[in-house]
């Protein structure tokens, strides 16, 4: 079986193995206090556009975002998102575990839009009860979205105007973040990611690193404390030089932006194939994530020699379903599902 169901899927890139096979039998401090978590932060920052970021690393996804949001907010805030958004449908409820209410907004192609920011802070704004509701304070989006789209900069510095008309935080979702920067139509730079939020993470599971995303804290407001958040979430990693050592390995040199360029390229050999077999999207993407509608027999006959994740049917005979490439992806399976396409 070949398998583009998702971009997790393989263990860690050859670089990333060979440097924990070096540095296996050193003593490292704990807690994200030795060298790698400083020499990881120091190569990340180097992209930053000299914004005075703290770094730290945890472990996974869902756990930074319910971290951050933690640290962030006060027991009656909320955050906006997209109901498309990951905290929204992909994380049993681990925000609002927390505490913290999600107003969740329909969005256009899976991005939330400054227009919908503005209204939902203006319901809070403009409420008679305000002791009575809960209050907007952070915005939450992902780069890429959850379909694989792209915020421009124009748009980001739309809801970043936005964000600072209404005192709202704006954090980014960063799991693909690599795959968003190497989208051919791509105009965000990690520097503009870095003027233009207040937190975002940057994902190393999906994007070459065995686990670990590093959060990236640009408002000095809510810098305070957050290790002890971390420890309180159970998101601080005892080894945590195992995360500062693939960060430092991925960014010293550009080896994420490198790979992760290379999973985009081949998910646009898959793009052009289905669009030549006619077979239409379900929405337009230009990261590695491509969502098709295909018949019963079109996936029927697909399934049979490759792994995609199916997300949903659309009628009686039309089902959507997602092909994923990643850093691993091998050229040579992108290149036997194209022939198998174009003989659907």
């Amino acid at each position: 079986m070949i398998r583009f169901n998702n971009d997790y899927n393989q263990g860690v890139h050859p670089e990333i193995l060979d440097a924990f096979v070096k540095t296996n039998t050193e003593s490292y401090g704990g807690y994200g206090l030795d060298e790698w978590c400083e020499k990881g932060a120091a190569a990340i920052k180097q992209y930053l556009g000299g914004k005075n970021a703290d770094i730290h690393f945890l472990i996974g996804g869902t756990q930074v975002n319910y971290t951050v949001i933690t640290a962030a907010l006060r027991s009656f805030q909320g955050v906006i998102s997209a109901d498309t958004g990951h905290i929204n449908n992909h994380e049993t409820g681990a925000v609002e575990n927390t505490g913290h209410k999600i107003h969740a907004r329909k969005g256009v192609d899976g991005k939330l839009t400054a227009s919908e920011i503005r209204e939902e802070a203006e319901i809070y704004r403009t409420s008679g009860a305000k002791e009575h509701i809960t209050q907007p304070k952070m915005v939450f989006l992902s780069f890429p979205s959850e379909y694989g789209t792209i915020y421009s900069k124009a748009e980001l510095i739309e809801i970043h105007n936005v964000c600072k008309e209404y005192g709202l935080y704006l954090f980014i979702d960063g799991a693909r973040m690599g795959y968003g920067l190497g989208s051919s139509v791509n105009d965000v730079t990690l520097a503009d990611l870095a003027e233009l939020s207040d937190v975002f993470y940057i994902g190393g599971t999906k994007c070459g690193a065995m686990f670990g995303e590093a959060v990236v804290i640009i408002n000095d407001d809510l810098k305070d404390n957050f290790r002890s958040y971390m420890k309180q979430n159970g998101a601080m990693l005892a080894k945590g030089w195992l995360l500062g050592l693939q960060f430092y390995t991925l960014f010293k040199d550009g080896l994420y932006f490198e790979i992760t360029k290379y999973a985009d390229e081949l998910a646009m050999k898959l793009k052009t194939a289905f669009e030549e077999k006619q077979i239409p999207f379900y929405i337009e993407s230009f990261t590695n994530q491509q969502f098709v509608i295909l018949t019963d027999n079109q996936m029927n006959k697909l399934s049979e020699k490759y792994a995609f994740e199916y997300q949903g049917k659309i009628d009686e005979n039309h089902h959507m379903v997602r092909f994923c490439t990643s850093w691993s992806t091998r050229k040579e399976d992108v290149e036997a599902l194209v022939k198998d396409i174009s003989i659907l």
